[in-house]
């Protein structure tokens, strides 16, 4: 709960809410054309691969990470998470050279995603980074960085990850997408990877399959 807020600075606040959305909405402009060549080599780089795509970041990096593994699994490209400081204890066992990484910082030099980048090409994984500077530790190691970078943060110190989340989760879908694009990727398959929603459900039972 807020502490003792002040209401008199209502005013002050949606005005505040109203910078934010338009701040957010401006960090996509250009997004794609500044990554259309790094997309492209991450696209192949991923398409090449036997294994899943691990998503690995920490933090608010982390939180949309869990949503770009969850939108890759659904839209037929096998993919999970992996919590960069359980990968450093045990977790990274998860992995194999048969699939490839997408490690997440958006200042590119945090400690944990950075080692678990590092283990990943140990053992023959391609590495995909997003990061805000390409020339940062994180991107250092990957064959191609989707730079996330913003003009600022929306929120009024300009610290917390707004802006930055948003062209992450963004180019997240930039990427899920074009993946999906060189797939055989059905309606059918999309049902059957969401047969407990209504989405799902509608979709198989138009083409006479039955989910009890």
């Amino acid at each position: 709960m807020l502490t003792h807020p002040d209401l008199q600075r209502l005013p002050g606040a949606l005005e505040a809410s109203r910078t934010s959305v338009e701040l957010e909405s401006r960090a996509l402009r250009g997004l794609w054309e500044r990554n259309e060549g790094a997309l492209r080599v991450a696209v192949e780089a991923i398409a090449g691969i036997s294994g899943r795509l691990v998503v690995c970041g920490l933090g608010k990096s982390g939180h949309i990470g869990k949503k770009v593994a969850a939108s890759m699994a659904s839209m037929g490209i096998p993919s999970f998470f992996l919590h960069a400081t359980e990968a450093l204890h045990g977790d990274f066992g998860m992995c194999t050279g048969q699939d490839a990484g997408l490690l997440i910082s958006s200042s590119g030099t945090t400690k944990e995603v950075v080692e678990v980048a590092g283990m990943m090409r140990l053992i023959g994984m391609p590495v995909v980074t997003m990061s805000s500077n390409d020339t940062s530790p994180l991107a250092q190691l990957g064959c191609a960085n989707l730079n996330i970078s913003v003009e600022r943060e929306s929120d009024p110190l300009n610290l917390a990850p707004t802006s930055s989340a948003v062209t992450t989760l963004v180019l997240g879908d930039a990427l899920a997408v074009a993946l999906q694009g060189l797939l055989d990727f059905t309606e059918e398959d999309f049902g059957m990877r969401h047969p407990g929603g209504a989405l799902g459900r509608r979709v198989l039972a138009e083409r006479g399959f039955d989910h009890a």
